[in-house]
This record gives C-alpha cells, sequence and structure tokens, in this order.
C-alpha cells in the first residue's frame, strides 16, 4: 500500500479556488466586526440580500430560463448555506476569528461522516483517521480555560456551522453540470436571505440601527459572498470534491494570518489544536491504493501513448 500521487499542477478553476478561499479567511473578522453592530440572523440576510441582487442584476435574461430542478437545487442548497453562515455569524459573538476559522474547516472531515449517514458510503481507513486528528484538535483548540473535556457555546454554535457547511459542499457536488451556475447560485442567495430573514423572528432579534459602517460591510461581504458562490458553482463541475476540499483547508491558516495581524493571540495548546485540525483535514483527502503490478503498469502507458 502507498500514498496515492496528487498533481502539483494548478487548473485555472483551481486557481481561483485558491484565491477565494485566501479572501474567505479573511471576512472572518470582517463578520466579528460586523455583529458589534447587528444580530447574526439580520447580518446574514442582509449579507445574502445583497449578494443575491449582484448576481440577480448580471442575469436578468439567463433567469427567463429557471427550470424546476434549479429552484429545486437553489433552495435545498439555500437552507444550508443560511444555517451555515447564520451559526458561524452567531458564534463569532462569543470566539475569536482564529478559533472561528478553525473550527469551521471541520466541515472537511465532516463530509464523509454526513455521506456515511446519509448516504450510506463508508469513510476510508484516511477519512477515518483525519476525523479523529480534527476532533482531537477540536478538544485543543475549543477547550474553554484548560478544560479539554468541555466546549463553550460559542464553539457548539460554530462546530453547529460546520456541519451545515458539509451538508452544502455534498448538495453543491450533487447537482454540479445538471443546472445553469447563475440561475441556481441567485435562487440559494435569495433562500438564504430569506432564511435568515425568518430565523430573526424565532431568535427574537429586532432590526439593528442601519449605520454606515454596517451596510458598508454587509454590502462589501454580499457582493463576496456572490464571488464565493458563483465560482464554487463553476468550478466544481470539473474540480473534483476531494481537490475542492484540501485547496478549502487554506481558509482557516488565512483567517489565523490576518486574526494574529489583528491582535489575535491564541494560547499554545490551542495553536496546536488548530494544527491538529488542518492535518486532520488533509489527512482524510489522502487515498490509499495498492501499487500497480509491472504489467498493469505498462498496460496503463501503452493505452496513455496510443
Amino acid at each position: 500500500m502507498s500514498l496515492s500521487r496528487y498533481a502539483f499542477s494548478v487548473k485555472p478553476q483551481e486557481a481561483l479556488l485558491i484565491l477565494i478561499t485566501m479572501f474567505w479567511g479573511g471576512t472572518f473578522l470582517a463578520v466579528q466586526y460586523a455583529v458589534t453592530m447587528s444580530g447574526p440572523f439580520f447580518f446574514v440576510g442582509l449579507r445574502f440580500a445583497t449578494a443575491a441582487l449582484a448576481v440577480g442584476m448580471l442575469s436578468v435574461n439567463i433567469l427567463r430560463g429557471l427550470t424546476w430542478l434549479e429552484v429545486k437545487a437553489g433552495v435545498v442548497i439555500g437552507v444550508a448555506i443560511a444555517l451555515g453562515y447564520s451559526l458561524q455569524t452567531w458564534g463569532l459573538q462569543s470566539i475569536s476569528s482564529s478559533k472561528s476559522a478553525f473550527i469551521t474547516a471541520m466541515y472537511v472531515p465532516l463530509v464523509p461522516l454526513l455521506q456515511w449517514l446519509c448516504l450510506g458510503r463508508l469513510p476510508g481507513l484516511m477519512s477515518c483517521v483525519g476525523i479523529a486528528l480534527a476532533f482531537t484538535g477540536l478538544l485543543f483548540l475549543a477547550g474553554p480555560e484548560g478544560n479539554l473535556l468541555a466546549l463553550g457555546e460559542g464553539e457548539i454554535i460554530t462546530l453547529a456551522s460546520a456541519l451545515a457547511i458539509a451538508a452544502e459542499i455534498i448538495l453543491i457536488s450533487a447537482w454540479a453540470g445538471k443546472v445553469n451556475v447563475r440561475r441556481v447560485t441567485v435562487v440559494q442567495l435569495l433562500t438564504a436571505s430569506l432564511v435568515s430573514f425568518a430565523a430573526m423572528v424565532s431568535a427574537r432579534e429586532a432590526v439593528p440601527p442601519l449605520t454606515t459602517g454596517l451596510l458598508l460591510v454587509a454590502l462589501g461581504l454580499g457582493i463576496f459572498s456572490a464571488i464565493i458562490q458563483v465560482v464554487m458553482n463553476w468550478a466544481q463541475r470539473s474540480v473534483s470534491p476531494t481537490r475542492a476540499t484540501v485547496i478549502y483547508t487554506g481558509e482557516p491558516v488565512w483567517a489565523g494570518i490576518f486574526g494574529r495581524i489583528a491582535g489575535e493571540r491564541l494560547p499554545l495548546l490551542a495553536l496546536f489544536g488548530g494544527a491538529l485540525i488542518v492535518l486532520g483535514v488533509l489527512v482524510s483527502e489522502l487515498k490509499l491504493k495498492k501499487k500497480k503490478t509491472p504489467s498493469a503498469a505498462a498496460a496503463t502507458e501503452a493505452e496513455q501513448e496510443s
């Protein structure tokens, strides 16, 4: 048995995913600033309303061909997006942006776990090792006041958001290539906005004062959210879920860098936990395969040359 080799060539689609991942890591600080002026559900609703409007204005003619499959896909993905981002924003009210980013990265090893629970696909050996490493890292990172057997409210809420984001990744991959990217993006962004606004009622969250700072952050993140969703939907038509999730691993690293620049300081044990989570994410995407016999390898080379 040997670890499979990964090619280091980067396709344009993968390069774009790497770029948005870098900027994505910086959004944690922006959201943390926003929740000092607004409740989480209103802010997420406003953010995705802006995003839906931005994509919709560029897709007026294309939207006329909207199909029932695209409506269904957009609504289901949109609900997952609303849950993921609303819970993540809620958690940022009580934990640092760096910690939030590392916990959010748990969605990667959670993908094979969800596939097993929902689709009956047993995770492989490396996925199981990755899950174990990531959850161990979570305990080191998130245990409040050095208690490794307990998680605080913010950590639990953020972990729930990671579960929703894992569902989003699976759903996007399930419909990729079957729907029009821009049409389904408008539907999912609009759904995410409506679900978030509706959640304000059950959460008894009031509409905050619409200050310039809040509107600017919501507008900026809204436009960036639109770009993220369009790029993810477009790129994952030709980039495998495995390659995509490995690229997304850079998100907490970038968030940690931006958080450090902003003055956040995680304890040494927390940094160790964050490193374990990133390692778990990478390990969960490795695959073990048998070495080819000389005859099989020769046959493969002959096929490639012909």
